[in-house]
């Protein structure tokens, strides 16, 4: 009963508070392994009616240099509609730093920091920005992480205004191999400036998680979502993964 009614919380939570980011986005950590290597495989795809499928994939390398900061490479792609049809093309470069705040274990909530600069193949729309806290708590078997994002872009042709990102998760720790939770993410708009609800673009649902151990210190960790729209700006439908292979 207790887990039921943590899960439906979360979920109500989830569907009050989060919008849409990218299809292949992820929730994001905000603990760190030092010697950690991995090489991350992200994929999304989303639709919405009659309108052409969005899909988007990422490829990247991370280590964790120290105990409080893990860093990563991206090279980000997306599939778009062109004159002679659905084609794949190299979307722009990232490099993620996380920096673990807390000691892991030492408090009730765990805190971090993320800092993402990001390059376009399209030198036009400038650089782009991502930054903010990340929160993780347990209790019981439930993770429950919430993190809050803002982006900006500098040195684009347009102005954009800084907006707020949003990504919630709950995760019930079931088995080291598999887990199952919800997940949410979004975009709430200007950061000062809320946009109006059928304006935003919230995404929530169902999630599943786990480790799969490779002996000598290797590991597969993977989590999936398929994520309902419910406002009236995000995707009907939208299905994400990402893969890791730690080594």
């Amino acid at each position: 009963m207790k887990l039921h009614a943590t899960i439906m919380a979360a979920g109500l939570l989830l569907a009050v508070n989060t919008a849409l980011a990218g299809p292949d986005d992820y929730i994001h950590m905000p603990t760190v392994e030092y010697g950690e290597r991995e090489i991350d495989f992200r994929f999304g795809t989303a639709k919405s009616g009659d309108t052409e499928r969005e899909s988007a994939a990422t490829l990247g390398f991370g280590y964790g240099a120290t105990s409080w900061w893990f860093t990563e490479i991206y090279a980000k792609y997306k599939r778009e509609v062109r004159a002679t049809g659905m084609a794949t093309k190299f979307d722009a470069f990232e490099w993620e730093n996380k920096f673990q705040l807390t000691e892991t274990g030492k408090y009730p909530l765990e805190v971090g920091l993320l800092v993402e600069i990001e390059r376009p193949a399209d030198h036009a729309e400038g650089w782009e920005f991502k930054y903010g806290p990340l929160f993780q708590t347990e209790f019981d078997k439930v993770q429950l992480n919430a993190n809050l994002l803002f982006e900006s872009v500098a040195d684009s042709e347009q102005d954009p205004p800084t907006v707020l990102k949003a990504e919630l998760q709950v995760k019930y720790r079931w088995m080291r191999e598999f887990e199952f939770g919800v997940q949410g993410f979004g975009d709430l708009g200007k950061w000062n400036d809320w946009a109006s609800w059928d304006e935003e673009s919230h995404r929530f649902g169902p999630a599943v998680f786990g480790k799969i151990p490779l002996g000598g210190g290797q590991a597969i960790s993977y989590n999936a979502a398929w994520l309902f729209g419910i406002s009236r700006a995000a995707p009907d439908n939208t299905f994400r993964m990402q893969v890791e292979y730690e080594f």
